[in-house]
């Protein structure tokens, strides 16, 4: 698990179609093989590393379902390692499994804040409100407001600095985790109200004269 607080970025040094080599230094302090470190928001297992760099094993599947398949050496990326038990939730719960891939359809300046638009997949709005939690390339950010297949995040001038999302542009793809809280909240919503479906569907005059209720 990830809070979405982004530690450093790290910058690419390769891409294969399998495995991914980055630069770094702070999340390299106390990595150990096989740990977890958020690359752009995707959880990924170290499986090999230096002083300066580690190297990921990245399946065809993360390559389909993430932005990562677009990186190329020297782009620069959100990186983080795995949240602690004693460590502070400064951002909020990310699992660094990635639910789609937004495009950025808009960039403009507030005074210090950058206000994004985000396109994404209209199925994703069941899980993103206003002032709702959501990781763009796994930085947790509050949404400002939403449209029917879009959203809206404004960063402050801190989040423009440690992330890679200054150097976005309107057209690039970015990865999207919606909050897990509203995943489960509305996979069982969704759930008692198909069972309701279900029992009101079986209750019929056909229903009732086969177990023994003729009128």
């Amino acid at each position: 698990m990830f809070t979405g607080i982004i530690e450093e970025l790290g910058t690419v040094k390769k891409v294969t179609t399998n495995t991914i080599e980055i630069a770094a230094s702070k999340v390299l302090e106390d990595v150990h093989i096989g740990d977890s470190i958020a690359v752009n928001g995707v959880c990924l297992t170290v499986v090999s590393f230096s002083k300066n760099d580690f190297c990921a094993d990245v399946m065809p599947e993360t390559m389909r379902c993430t932005a990562l398949g677009r990186l190329a050496a020297g782009k620069k990326v959100n990186l983080e390692r795995a949240l602690t038990l004693n460590g502070r939730l400064g951002g909020h719960v990310v699992s660094g499994h990635v639910d789609h891939v937004g495009v950025i359809r808009e960039i403009h300046e507030e005074d210090n804040a950058k206000i994004i638009s985000v396109e994404v997949p209209s199925e994703a709005m069941d899980y993103i409100i206003p002032k709702g939690s959501v990781a763009i390339d796994g930085v947790s950010l509050t949404v400002v407001d939403t449209a029917d297949d879009s959203f809206r995040v404004s960063l402050i001038p801190h989040t423009q600095l440690e992330t890679d999302l200054h150097l976005k542009k309107v057209g690039d793809p970015v990865n999207i985790e919606t909050d897990i809280l509203a995943k489960y909240a509305v996979n069982l919503l969704s759930r008692n109200r198909s069972r309701s479906q279900v029992t009101k569907q079986k209750i019929t005059a056909e229903f009732l004269a086969e177990h023994g209720f003729d009128s």
